[in-house]
């Protein structure tokens, strides 16, 4: 015997004090406050928490054009090759943004140069940023 929608029980409202301590959490991501956010995730913050659409806090702080934020997740155990919910990775991100230093750091840290849709080197081909196809090809 199945269960009825009916039958099955209510998903859980989130903790608002949970909801909060994320939202700052991903703002300190954001911002590239690398020194706080480092300490929520030494404390036990995952360094892969993810937000509503996928987006990792590497994500958001490779997006943001923040290196050191970044090198401290990777450092921490921040999956550099994670895709979000659109199948888009950080490194791809930071390509679109031209964030020399971030996509360094990432590639340093394990990124795939080939991963998500549209992967890095799809996003430098767009873009024509033939320096960054060299150096994807040599990693």
């Amino acid at each position: 015997m199945s269960e009825t929608p009916e039958t099955l029980p209510a998903p859980e409202t989130p903790d608002p004090e949970v909801i909060e301590l994320a939202t700052k959490v991903f703002d300190l991501a954001r911002r590239g406050e690398t020194e706080a956010l480092a300490a929520y995730v030494d404390a036990g913050v995952s360094a892969n928490l993810t937000n509503d659409r996928g987006d990792s806090l590497l994500m958001l702080a490779a997006y943001h054009g923040h290196a050191a934020t970044v090198e401290a997740l990777v450092a921490r155990g921040a999956d550099a090759a994670r895709a979000n919910d659109r199948g888009q990775t950080p490194l791809a991100g930071a390509v679109f943004k031209g964030a020399d230093a971030v996509i360094r750091a990432l590639l340093a840290g394990g990124a795939d140069p080939n991963g998500g849709n549209p992967s890095a080197v799809d996003t430098a081909r767009m873009f024509g940023k033939t320096d960054l196809l060299e150096l994807f090809a040599a990693h």
